[in-house]
């Protein structure tokens, strides 16, 4: 993630301008992002990381259907400033957290890092979650032009799929799930940041 963060530096400073910066780290946020599917499955397996493995699942899929699904699959969104607005969010909020999971497992970790997990997320989750759905929506017109993997009646196997309805209907998902992750790390928040200041006194 730090080098999707370096390679929109560089292309920024380069272009002077943050429009259509995606094609700038397109590689290394679909190799990335797909690797993270590792997370769920070491998670699961050897519980390397204190996360919970349904929240963790459900963000990398989600991340990762919306990679390869919505911005992959329908070109014309990709200059789309919500695809960089996603991209920023996820990228700062991955270094974070992988700097955090670090040096948690090497019992040396850092207030600063420890403060800006459980902080900077109160403005990244819904400027990521914007990002996602801004794209999503800009999405929705070229999919039903082009009929994007959809499939239509009559056919052998007796089976539709629309899937503009479909991504409608993620977008619809957004509304009960959102507030649930995000009241989930507020609570975590306050559990956390507050036993560390009970620790400081203490000592």
């Amino acid at each position: 993630w730090l080098v999707i963060a370096v390679g929109l530096v560089r292309a920024y400073l380069a272009k002077g301008s943050y429009h259509s910066l995606y094609y700038s780290i397109e590689k290394p946020l679909k190799f990335f992002q797909t690797g993270a599917l590792l997370e769920v499955s070491s998670n699961f397996l050897y519980g390397i990381v204190p996360s919970s493995v349904v929240l963790t699942a459900f963000q990398v899929m989600s991340r990762v259907f919306l990679t390869w699904a919505v911005t992959h699959s329908v070109k014309e969104v990709q200059t789309e400033d919500s695809v960089l607005l996603f991209v920023v969010a996820w990228t700062i909020t991955e270094i974070i957290r992988y700097s955090f999971y670090t040096f948690s497992l090497l019992n040396h970790l850092p207030y600063l890092i420890k403060w800006a997990r459980y902080t900077l997320f109160i403005v990244l989750y819904p400027m990521g979650v914007s990002g996602e759905l801004l794209t999503i929506y800009a999405a929705l017109p070229f999919v039903r032009q082009s009929g994007l993997y959809s499939i239509s009646l009559p056919n052998k196997y007796n089976f539709s799929f629309d899937y503009y309805t479909f991504l409608i209907l993620i977008m619809i998902s957004y509304i009960p799930i959102f507030p649930q992750l995000y009241f989930h790390m507020l609570h975590q928040r306050r559990k956390v940041l507050s036993h560390t200041e009970e620790h400081k006194k203490s000592e």
